[in-house]
């Protein structure tokens, strides 16, 4: 589809898709939901290795675009809440590695994004909310992503305060990955990036969506699980690349992802 609240670019393996509705704070209409989706969709279908998530403008995100939610009827909030949720699944169901790049603010939807992404890299002007405990419409969808990021007790601080946090909180909570200084932001997270997608592409794409599966299980099912997908993944070619190259102490050569 063609872009009008993305960019998305190309340099090498990696892709980034940078939020471009600086004069609405990056504010996720339904349309910028829908570009967004299609954008995760279609470089998972690619052979690239890396994803950057990032916002253009004063702020990463500022959620849900209010202007369009007002007066909104109920089946057009469901499509609205379902796209939004789409996006968030796209980014975990892709095999490349996501890295959120988060600036200034990301709030609600936007706090939502950075959540489910992978990884996430934040400046230190960057502060962190789910302010619908504050007003009339809790955060109840952004909280299934912050939910599984942060403990219980500070998931619920954020959702029932609605206060904003720091980026050096955002990291004592396990929100993101890194804080830094806003000059060193794109460095930064190009660095995780690329450390996170070296070694075999396709061992990271499968360990990937395992690890998305096992988290919602018990432990029991859990390992489980974990240990079907680790005993077949050991038959694959890079795999046994991986062990072969150890034995021998030299570097390994590892396949395209399939």
């Amino acid at each position: 589809m063609d872009h009008e609240c993305l960019t998305v670019e190309r340099d090498g393996p990696f892709v980034t898709i940078t939020m471009n509705r600086p004069e609405r704070r990056n504010a996720l209409s339904l349309r910028h939901l829908e570009e967004l989706r299609a954008a995760f969709r279609e470089v998972g279908e690619s052979d690239a290795l890396g994803v950057v998530l990032a916002g253009r403008g004063p702020v990463f995100s500022a959620g849900h675009d209010f202007t369009e939610i007002a007066g909104a009827d109920l089946a057009a909030m469901r499509r609205l809440l379902w796209t939004c949720t789409e996006v968030m699944q796209a980014m975990q169901s892709i095999p490349q590695v996501v890295v959120a790049k988060v600036h200034a603010l990301a709030t609600a939807a936007g706090c939502q994004l950075v959540a489910s992404a992978d990884l996430a890299v934040a400046a230190e002007s960057a502060a962190f909310a789910a302010p619908g405990g504050k007003g009339g419409w809790f955060c109840t969808t952004p909280m299934v992503a912050i939910g599984r990021s942060v403990s219980r007790k500070r998931a619920l601080e954020l959702a029932l305060t609605g206060d904003p946090i720091d980026a050096r909180t955002a990291l004592e909570w396990g929100l993101v990955n890194a804080v830094v200084p806003d000059d060193q932001l794109d460095a930064a997270t190009l660095d995780l990036l690329r450390r996170a997608t070296r070694g075999s592409a396709a061992s990271k794409a499968l360990g990937k969506q395992a690890f998305y599966t096992q988290i919602e299980l018990d432990q029991q099912k859990a390992y489980a699980y974990a240990v079907e997908v680790m005993a077949a993944a050991s038959q694959l070619p890079d795999a046994r690349e991986g062990v072969a190259a150890f034995l021998e102490k030299r570097p390994p050569r590892f396949g395209e992802r399939r």
